[in-house]
Order: structure tokens, then C-alpha cells, then sequence
């Protein structure tokens, strides 16, 4: 923990539990719910590198994108409207991250995922039988409120079912589902654009259906966390569902703790004013930086746009695909390393390894496409070892942020706030990140055009100003158990001063400097 404390938990405060059957199976069902937000992240960018799917809805970007081939390479996908394709989606995420959270704290975890699910599918229908922009664009609507449910509820009952010991490997679960439906999305547009007659896209929009489906199913199937359950006035049936989850009968300590928490959450009648409060400032810091800041690491300009970004930096239309199904792969791989660590060398170690590897990767990558292309941005052909080169470096880059700010970037926000504000607290985050995916995806081709190579300069930049965040502003959480958390703020060199001293109250605690 920088410059903090040490946090001595004695009393027995380390809860019992274990890795069970059932709260294995119940975490991997949840967890889809990443797959249809991996799914659309993946899918957008293959689907607007189809030149059918641009000739009959965007013939203005095709004929451009053929006219400016031989003199600027950086501005051939340069489109609002085609960028708004993309990013309608996180724009409808946004808001409905907010109604997600009135239904999550209302009728529980799971219901606020089956609606997402549901929701998703419609839009998933929607985009596959569109005939007009209008279409294309509704249907993107519906697929953001999907996400925005579901991106708001999982997190948080991943973090509420899994033991302390084992939160971080079952939360990153979210975000390797994600990884896979990014993958399967790279391969789907690999195989549609392969299709003849030019209606391959058709089947890759259409195919977002199946994620959904099995989200909304799965949410059918799953039982409410403790938490919930206690929220609700279902004490039994909590005490029940955590030995259930903890595989122990020794449940007493954490029960009386979710009971307490449950209290002290009822006299909060309005979460989203108390969050404003001065104890709830180090928490309500971190869930607004840490997903902008995910953002601005540049990891979306990749997976939105791989294929598309390939094709600017000069790869033919079927090497841009498979150049994306390759980091969708490493994407996978390199989650691994997050899920088999993150408990045992903890979340920081992560952030600032991750941080120091993207810097180094993007100004290679920058420099890469500079040297070959200039400020001109002048077509030219790659050869196969420098297209090689860049890849290498991208996929590197890919792996960074698929074992840090990735993961972290969902497991984080989702443990540090009490019971009292965590749905407005996971709203926060789920809507300050869809805001800038909204952002960058609107502005990316944009901002390639006139920024150039210098765009990955850019987005290294940020990358070092957050490194830099972690390493003096973020304690580390791990093994702590969610309603303690408050006292890794209290340890805090510097968030410390705003958590009161009768904010710890928490029974067989001993703080010691």
C-alpha cells in the first residue's frame, strides 16, 4: 500500500471459504454477461471494414476510402456518420448504466442482467435485418442498453458471491468473457466477409443474438447473492446461499457483517447524494478515474477498429482480419495471467507492470507507422516483416492491458464501495466508461486523420500519467473482504484524512502504522 499503513485483520476476520462447485458454475454464468459487450467491441470494427456493408449504407465512406487510398492513408475511414455507427451504442450505455441501478438495488442482481440480456437481443434482431442508417442506428441503441445493464450488474455480483481470497481470479471473469467475445467476433467477420452475394455482415450483426440469449438465460437460472437476498429481508435464505457459496457452515462472522452493512445501507435513502459525501470521496475518485482512464490507455482504437486500422497502416482487406483475429487471441491468452495472479501478486503490481509496457509498445507503434508513412501519410506497400513488426508490438501491447487495466479496470470499482452506495457507485463507473468509449470511438478516425502516427504518442502519454496515479493513489485490495474495505481508505497516506474515525467500526480489527 503506497505510503500507507499496515492493515492487521485479527479475530477471525478472514472469512472462511473456498472454491465450491456451485459458486464456480453460478460466477461462470454470470460472467457472460461480458460476452455481449466483447461480442459488439469486436464485431463493429470487422463489419465497417465490409465494403458491402459501407456501399449500402455508407456509399460516401466507400467512395471516399477508394479515392484517397493513393494519397492518405490516415483519412480514408474518416466519417462522423460511420463513426457514429460505433459509438451510438455507448452513448445509450451511458444512460441506461443509471436506470440500471435503481433496478439492481431494487429487485436485485440478476434481474437487472436478464433485462440487459433481453434487451440485447432485440437489438441484436434489429441490426440484422436493417434496411437504413435509422435501423442500424436503433439497434445499436438497444445493444447499449443491454450493455449498460449488464455492465452494472455483473461486476458487482461477481464481487459479491466470490470469497475474499478468490475475488479477483472469479471477477476477471467479466472481462475474459469479454476477451472471448471479442475473439469470436474477430473470427465471425473473418468467415462473413467471406461470404458471397455481400451479406456477410448480416450474419455477423445478426449472431450478437446468441451472447444475449445465453446472458438471459443464464440470469434465469442464478440465485441472488447474500447481499441482495439480506437487502431484501430474505435473512435464511442469505445465510443459506453463503454456506452455500463458502462450502462451510462456519458463515456467522460474514453473515452478522452483511446484516450490519445491510443496517447501516437502509438509512440511506438517496445513494446518489450520499455518495457526494466527504467519506465516500476516495472511492468515488477512483470509480471515475480509473474507468477514464482505462479509455485513454487506447485499447478500443485497437479492438473497435483492428481490422480498419490494419487496412490504414497498410494491410490488404483479408490480412486486416486476420491481424485481428491474432490480438483477439492474444487478448485471450494474456487474461489468464490476470485471472492466475491478481490474488496473489495483488492489484497494483498489475496496473503499473501493465502501465510501463503499454508506454514502451505505443511509441514503438508510433514510430513504426511514422517512419513508413510520415506526416503525409502517402501510400505505400508494407512488407511482410515490417507488417510483422507492427503486429508483434500491438499484440505486446494487447497483453499489457489485457492482464491490467483490463481486468482491473472492472474489478477494482467493483469491491471499494460500501453495500449503502455500490449500485450508484458501479453506475458511476459503468457511465463515466461508456462515456469515453463513446468519445473515442466518435473521434478516433477523426483524430487519426489530423493527429497521424502521433495518435499513439498521444494515448501514451495518458498512459503515463496514469501509471503514475496507481503508484501513489490506489492502496491495494486484495484479500480484503468487501464490507472491511473501508479500512484500506483509512490506511491511506493521503486518502486517510477523509474517512472519520468511527467510519472503521468493524469488530476484531487492529490498525497498526
Amino acid at each position: 500500500m503506497a505510503g500507507g499503513a499496515i492493515v492487521t485483520l485479527s479475530g477471525g476476520r478472514e472469512y472462511p471459504g473456498k472454491m465450491t462447485v456451485f459458486v464456480f458454475i453460478t460466477c461462470l454464468v454470470a460472467a457472460t454477461g461480458g460476452l455481449i459487450f466483447g461480442y459488439d467491441i469486436g464485431i463493429s470494427g470487422g463489419v465497417t471494414s465490409m465494403d458491402s456493408f459501407l456501399i449500402k449504407f455508407f456509399p460516401s465512406v466507400y467512395q471516399q476510402q477508394k479515392e484517397i487510398r493513393s494519397t492518405n492513408e490516415y483519412c480514408k475511414f474518416n466519417s462522423e456518420l460511420l463513426t457514429l455507427f460505433t459509438s451510438s451504442l455507448y452513448l445509450a450505455a451511458l444512460i441506461a448504466s443509471f436506470f440500471a441501478s435503481a433496478v439492481t438495488r431494487v429487485f436485485g442482481r440478476k434481474w437487472s442482467m436478464f433485462g440487459g440480456g433481453i434487451t440485447f437481443l432485440v437489438g441484436a434482431a434489429l441490426n440484422g435485418a436493417a434496411e437504413n442508417v435509422f435501423m442500424l442506428i436503433l439497434g445499436r441503441i438497444l445493444l447499449g442498453i443491454g450493455v449498460g445493464f449488464a455492465n452494472q450488474s455483473v461486476p458487482i455480483y461477481l464481487s459479491e458471491m466470490a470469497p475474499a481470497k478468490l475475488r479477483g481470479m472469479l471477477n476477471i471473469g467479466f472481462q475474459l468473457m469479454i476477451t472471448i467475445g471479442i475473439l469470436a467476433a474477430n473470427l465471425i467477420n473473418y468467415w462473413t466477409a467471406k461470404i458471397e452475394g455481400g451479406w456477410g455482415w448480416r450474419v455477423s450483426l445478426a449472431l450478437a443474438a446468441v451472447p444475449a440469449a445465453i446472458i438471459a438465460i443464464g440470469a434465469l437460472i442464478l440465485p441472488d447473492t447474500p447481499n441482495s437476498l439480506i437487502e431484501h429481508g430474505h435473512d435464511e435464505a442469505a445465510k443459506a446461499m453463503l454456506r452455500k457459496i463458502r462450502g462451510t457452515d462456519n458463515v456467522q462472522a460474514e453473515f452478522d457483517d452483511l446484516v450490519a452493512a445491510s443496517n447501516d445501507s437502509k438509512l440511506v435513502k438517496h445513494p446518489w447524494n450520499n455518495i457526494l459525501e466527504r467519506k465516500y470521496r476516495p472511492q468515488l475518485t477512483i470509480s471515475v478515474l480509473i474507468p477514464f482512464f482505462q479509455q485513454l490507455t487506447g485499447i478500443n482504437v485497437i479492438m473497435f477498429y483492428a481490422p480498419v486500422l490494419f487496412q490504414t497502416v497498410g494491410f490488404g482487406d483479408e490480412a486486416s482480419l486476420v491481424s485481428a483475429v491474432i490480438t483477439g487471441v492474444v487478448n485471450v491468452v494474456a487474461t489468464f495471467v490476470s485471472i492466475f495472479s491478481v490474488d496473489r501478486a495483488g492489484r497494483r503490481a498489475l496496473f503499473l507492470e501493465g502501465g510501463v509496457q503499454m508506454i514502451i509498445c505505443q511509441i514503438v507503434v508510433g514510430t513504426l507507422i511514422g517512419v513508413k508513412y510520415g506526416v503525409s501519410g502517402a501510400h505505400t506497400d508494407l512488407s511482410r516483416a515490417y507488417a510483422g513488426l507492427v503486429v508483434t508490438f500491438i499484440c505486446i501491447y494487447v497483453a499489457a492491458f489485457a492482464w491490467s487495466w483490463g481486468p482491473m479496470g472492472w474489478l477494482v470499482p467493483s469491491e471499494i464501495f460500501p453495500l449503502e452506495i455500490r449500485s450508484a457507485g458501479q453506475s458511476i463507473n459503468v457511465s463515466v466508461n461508456m462515456f469515453f468509449t463513446f468519445v473515442i470511438a466518435q473521434v478516433f478516425l477523426n483524430m487519426l486523420c489530423h493527429m497521424k502516427f502521433g495518435l499513439f504518442y498521444f494515448f501514451g502519454g495518458w498512459v503515463l500519467i496514469m501509471t503514475v496515479f496507481i503508484a501513489f493513489f490506489l492502496p491495494e485490495t486484495k484479500n480484503v473482504p468487501i464490507e472491511e474495505m473501508v479500512i484500506v481508505w483509512k490506511q491511506h497516506w493521503f486518502w486517510g484524512k477523509f474517512i472519520p474515525d468511527d467510519a472503521v467500526h468493524v469488530p476484531g480489527v487492529v490498525i497498526s502504522a
